[in-house]
Protein backbone atom coordinates (compact mmCIF):
# COMPACT_ATOMS: atom_id res chain seq x y z
CA UNK A 1 0.00 0.00 0.00
CA UNK A 2 1.32 3.40 -0.94
CA UNK A 3 -1.42 6.00 -0.56
CA UNK A 4 -5.17 6.59 -0.58
CA UNK A 5 -6.19 9.08 -3.26
CA UNK A 6 -9.92 9.20 -2.45
CA UNK A 7 -12.71 6.84 -1.44
CA UNK A 8 -12.35 4.55 -4.47
CA UNK A 9 -8.81 5.13 -5.71
CA UNK A 10 -5.48 4.11 -4.16
CA UNK A 11 -1.84 3.95 -5.13
CA UNK A 12 -0.20 0.57 -4.67
CA UNK A 13 3.36 -0.65 -4.98
CA UNK A 14 3.15 -3.63 -7.32
CA UNK A 15 6.26 -5.33 -8.63
CA UNK A 16 8.44 -2.39 -7.67
CA UNK A 17 6.24 0.14 -9.47
CA UNK A 18 3.61 2.53 -8.18
CA UNK A 19 0.25 1.91 -9.77
CA UNK A 20 -2.92 3.97 -9.49
CA UNK A 21 -5.78 1.56 -8.75
CA UNK A 22 -9.50 2.15 -9.19
CA UNK A 23 -11.55 -0.13 -6.94
CA UNK A 24 -13.94 -2.15 -9.07
CA UNK A 25 -17.68 -2.18 -8.56
CA UNK A 26 -17.89 0.92 -6.39
CA UNK A 27 -18.20 4.67 -6.69
CA UNK A 28 -17.38 6.77 -3.65
CA UNK A 29 -18.46 10.42 -3.41
CA UNK A 30 -15.87 12.82 -4.78
CA UNK A 31 -13.38 14.41 -2.43
CA UNK A 32 -10.48 15.48 -4.68
CA UNK A 33 -11.82 15.59 -8.25
CA UNK A 34 -10.20 18.47 -10.16
CA UNK A 35 -13.42 19.64 -11.83
CA UNK A 36 -16.19 18.54 -9.44
CA UNK A 37 -17.09 19.90 -6.01
CA UNK A 38 -16.51 17.84 -2.89
CA UNK A 39 -19.56 15.64 -2.44
CA UNK A 40 -21.45 14.68 0.68
CA UNK A 41 -19.59 11.85 2.46
CA UNK A 42 -16.58 12.16 0.11
CA UNK A 43 -14.10 13.18 2.82
CA UNK A 44 -15.47 10.48 5.15
CA UNK A 45 -15.10 7.79 2.47
CA UNK A 46 -11.49 8.77 1.77
CA UNK A 47 -10.65 8.96 5.48
CA UNK A 48 -12.21 5.56 6.20
CA UNK A 49 -10.38 3.94 3.30
CA UNK A 50 -7.12 5.39 4.69
CA UNK A 51 -8.02 3.84 8.06
CA UNK A 52 -8.78 0.48 6.44
CA UNK A 53 -5.54 0.56 4.44
CA UNK A 54 -2.91 2.53 6.35
CA UNK A 55 0.54 3.01 4.84
CA UNK A 56 2.36 -0.30 4.73
CA UNK A 57 -0.80 -2.39 4.41
CA UNK A 58 -0.46 -5.56 2.41
CA UNK A 59 -3.36 -6.37 0.11
CA UNK A 60 -4.37 -9.26 -2.08
CA UNK A 61 -5.58 -8.11 -5.46
CA UNK A 62 -8.06 -9.63 -7.90
CA UNK A 63 -8.81 -8.54 -11.42
CA UNK A 64 -12.00 -8.87 -13.35
CA UNK A 65 -12.05 -9.06 -17.17
CA UNK A 66 -10.32 -5.78 -18.07
CA UNK A 67 -7.01 -4.86 -16.45
CA UNK A 68 -7.15 -1.07 -16.93
CA UNK A 69 -9.60 1.75 -17.52
CA UNK A 70 -9.36 4.57 -20.04
CA UNK A 71 -7.23 6.56 -17.57
CA UNK A 72 -4.71 3.67 -17.41
CA UNK A 73 -5.62 2.88 -13.79
CA UNK A 74 -5.54 -0.75 -12.73
CA UNK A 75 -9.04 -2.07 -12.03
CA UNK A 76 -9.01 -4.27 -8.95
CA UNK A 77 -10.88 -5.82 -6.08
CA UNK A 78 -8.80 -5.40 -2.91
CA UNK A 79 -8.62 -7.71 0.11
CA UNK A 80 -6.58 -6.98 3.21
CA UNK A 81 -3.95 -9.68 3.50
CA UNK A 82 -4.00 -9.90 7.30
CA UNK A 83 -7.70 -10.67 7.73
CA UNK A 84 -9.14 -11.12 4.22
CA UNK A 85 -11.49 -8.12 4.48
CA UNK A 86 -13.01 -7.37 1.07
CA UNK A 87 -12.33 -3.63 0.99
CA UNK A 88 -14.60 -2.74 -1.94
CA UNK A 89 -17.51 -4.60 -0.35
CA UNK A 90 -16.90 -3.14 3.10
CA UNK A 91 -17.08 0.40 1.72
CA UNK A 92 -20.43 -0.33 0.05
CA UNK A 93 -21.89 -2.21 3.03
CA UNK A 94 -21.01 0.66 5.34
CA UNK A 95 -22.53 3.37 3.17
CA UNK A 96 -19.24 4.93 2.10
CA UNK A 97 -19.71 4.12 -1.59
CA UNK A 98 -22.43 3.25 -4.06
CA UNK A 99 -22.12 0.48 -6.62
CA UNK A 100 -20.92 1.18 -10.14
CA UNK A 101 -20.48 -1.48 -12.81
CA UNK A 102 -18.99 -1.26 -16.28
CA UNK A 103 -19.24 -4.27 -18.54
CA UNK A 104 -17.47 -6.59 -18.74
CA UNK A 105 -16.15 -6.04 -15.18
CA UNK A 106 -19.21 -7.28 -13.30
CA UNK A 107 -18.11 -10.52 -11.60
CA UNK A 108 -19.02 -9.30 -8.12
CA UNK A 109 -22.05 -7.20 -9.09
CA UNK A 110 -24.60 -9.42 -7.29
CA UNK A 111 -22.66 -9.39 -4.00
CA UNK A 112 -21.98 -5.65 -4.11
CA UNK A 113 -25.56 -4.82 -5.12
CA UNK A 114 -26.93 -6.82 -2.19
CA UNK A 115 -24.61 -4.94 0.19
CA UNK A 116 -25.67 -1.61 -1.29
CA UNK A 117 -29.36 -2.46 -1.02
CA UNK A 118 -28.96 -3.37 2.66
CA UNK A 119 -27.01 -0.18 3.43
CA UNK A 120 -29.61 1.88 1.63
CA UNK A 121 -32.54 0.20 3.40
CA UNK A 122 -30.85 0.73 6.76
CA UNK A 123 -29.91 4.37 5.91
CA UNK A 124 -26.25 3.63 6.63
CA UNK A 125 -23.58 6.25 5.88
CA UNK A 126 -24.29 8.39 2.85
CA UNK A 127 -27.73 6.82 2.49
CA UNK A 128 -28.81 8.30 5.82
CA UNK A 129 -27.04 11.60 5.71
CA UNK A 130 -26.80 12.70 2.09
CA UNK A 131 -30.03 11.65 0.44
CA UNK A 132 -27.96 9.28 -1.69
CA UNK A 133 -24.75 9.53 -3.68
CA UNK A 134 -23.45 12.37 -5.85
CA UNK A 135 -24.82 15.13 -3.62
CA UNK A 136 -22.89 18.35 -3.02
CA UNK A 137 -21.21 18.68 0.36
CA UNK A 138 -23.28 21.75 1.19
CA UNK A 139 -26.64 21.68 -0.57
CA UNK A 140 -27.72 25.04 -2.04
Amino acid sequence: MVDVVDGDTVELAIGGHHERVRLLGIDAPESVHPSLPVQCFGPEAAARLATLLPAGSVVRIERDVEARDRYDRLLLYLYRADDGLFVNGWLVANGLADTSFYDPNTALAPELTLSRDRARADAVGLWGRCDGPDQPLDPP
